[in-house]
């Protein structure tokens, strides 16, 4: 049932429906939604276009209640300008992409909140305590309260069985064939009430607790298809086999073509991936700290550099050849060796500067020879005694060229690709999840978890992740259609905010669509708003 209830923040009085219901558990709860605020100096109520539509779609005109209750015909809103070209265009990609569908099975009396406070991470950024002032000035989706305590009740409300329920559903309708990029994060925290967060290796350099964040992204798509969370203090490599074993019921092993980097691999994980789970495919990047890529790399050194096996991707260019080994005895595997000149040289040349940098210091001024900092293992530092009246400095020849050894060269595993023009491809696109983490950092509100409970948190990060799934489409439209070299992200979503609708006496006006907005709908495909 629903009662209208009256509250002053900041002075302004504002009326909000409360409607009571009950959770999962049993318990009472309600839920609040704006629908007017007072004006200060006529005290008539000034009501909100889509209370006034929805009352009428229900058969109730709010008119009707107004003559009712005696309140002044002037308590309805004559004129009310919002933004609208934005959230046209979210809502779009919503039904473009079927994040829409999937949210209306999952979440059926929740999904238009879900959705607001997506997009309006993707439009500001901002943290979601002040989502409900967006709302206010954007026609977006018609939904119960998003004050700060509806949107902390809805934290709260959504369980781990709809979660798994709609990643499951969205796994199924983004299964193109394509590789999963697979990388873990950071999340820092102030929170001593969530059991996620400990302390651990800090991908930020942080000294903070954390909790770990494991996301799955298509390559070919760019979007996100599954995430997970895990203790901070788990590192990536004693995580991978539970994200494979959280992944396998929402996402069959058959359609899974993870993508790796040397933090997951180790023998115990490749065996397993060999092994248990034999539908997976998979590439990953080997680290120098075993014996077997230096092996593989002491075999190319001296015929790699060859314009036989000269690949270019993109801009650069990098030799590569594939060898088939077999794992264990049993299993067919292909190491991809690939070296980069241009990286050698540049890492090479670096490290030399800054070696010679100390050099010089220790002839200009020795005493300052000792604070070599970095740098101290690749020299010979002997201080003065009674033969030398001063600091000797050297440098470390056999240390200089072991740190250089490898430099610039990769080495990649894999139980399908056998071609290395295509693995290097493939293992370079990984970026994808990298980019995927920034923008959730630093754009969605995810630098820090300002949440205090294990269920709001999950709850937090995975309307995170709904965000991600808009935002990383627009990246991807952008790129293909070379938006990026007139506009950033944030310009783009700018220039669509400054299409409007006005609704005046209950009718609703569009504003002009300009041409920067029409190029832009044309990118992705949309018709301009009617």
């Amino acid at each position: 049932m629903a009662v209208i209830i009256k509250r002053v923040i900041n002075g302004q009085t504002y009326l909000y429906e409360n409607v009571s219901y009950r959770n999962e558990d049993g318990k009472a709860r309600s839920k609040q939604t704006i629908i007017a605020k007072i004006d200060p100096d006529t005290g008539d109520a000034i009501y909100h276009q889509e209370y006034l539509d929805r009352m009428d779609a229900q058969g109730t005109p709010v008119k009707t209640q107004l003559k009712e209750k005696k309140y002044p015909e002037s308590a309805i809103r004559k004129s009310t300008i919002k933004r609208y070209g934005a959230f046209y265009l979210f809502r779009h990609i919503g039904e473009q992409t079927g994040l829409i569908k999937v949210l209306k099975e999952t979440f059926p009396h929740c999904w238009q909140q879900v959705f607001n406070i997506a997009c309006y991470l993707v439009a500001n950024g901002n943290p979601v305590e002040y989502c409900n002032d967006w709302i206010e000035e954007t026609e977006a989706l018609p939904c119960a309260g998003m004050s700060p305590a509806a949107i902390s009740e809805l934290f709260k409300t959504i369980t781990v069985s709809e979660r798994t329920t709609f990643f499951q559903k969205w796994a199924a309708l983004r299964s193109e064939q394509e590789y999963l990029a697979l990388d873990i994060t950071s999340v820092s925290s102030y929170s001593e009430l969530i059991q996620y967060v400990e302390r651990g290796y800090n991908r930020d350099k942080e000294d903070l607790p954390q909790i770990n964040l494991c996301l799955l992204m298509g390559e070919q798509t760019g979007l996100p298809v599954f995430q997970t969370i895990y203790n901070g203090s788990l590192g990536d490599v004693s995580t991978l086999m539970t994200t494979l074993k959280l992944a396998a019921p929402v996402i069959p092993l058959s359609k899974i073509k993870a993508v790796m980097d040397k933090g997951f691999c180790k023998v115990a994980n490749i065996n397993a991936m060999l092994e248990e789970y034999s539908g997976l495919r998979f590439i990953i990047a080997v680290p120098f700290n075993t014996t077997f890529p230096r092996k593989m790399v002491e075999r190319e050194k001296q015929t790699i550099d060859s314009i036989g096996n000269t690949i270019l991707i993109g801009e650069d260019c990098v030799r590569g050849v594939s060898r088939e080994c077999i794992w264990k005895k049993k299993y067919k595997v292909y190491t991809h060796i690939f070296y980069n000149p241009s990286k050698y040289v540049a890492i090479k040349e670096a490290l030399y500067a800054n070696i010679a940098s100390i050099l010089e210091i220790h002839r200009k001024q020795p005493q300052k020879a000792v604070v070599a900092g970095r740098f101290d293992k690749y020299l010979n530092i002997e201080p003065p005694d009674q033969v030398h009246h001063e600091y000797r400095v050297s440098v470390r020849e056999d240390v200089v060229s072991k740190a250089l050894a490898y430099k610039g060269w990769l080495v990649v595993l894999s139980n399908d690709i056998k071609d290395p023009d295509k693995a290097i491809f493939i293992y370079r696109a990984k970026d994808v999840v990298e980019k995927g983490f920034l923008a959730m950092k630093t754009q969605l509100d995810l630098g820090r978890l300002r949440i205090h409970s294990d269920n709001s948190m999950q709850n937090k990060v995975f309307i995170c992740f709904i965000a991600l799934i808009i935002r990383c489409r627009i990246h991807r439209v952008m790129m293909e259609n070379g938006l990026y070299m007139k506009m950033t992200m944030a310009r783009l979503i700018l220039i669509l905010e400054k299409l409007k609708v006005q609704y005046i006496n209950g009718n609703r006006i569009l504003f002009p669509v300009t041409k920067e907005q029409k190029g832009i709908y044309d990118a992705f495909g949309i018709a301009y708003p009617q």
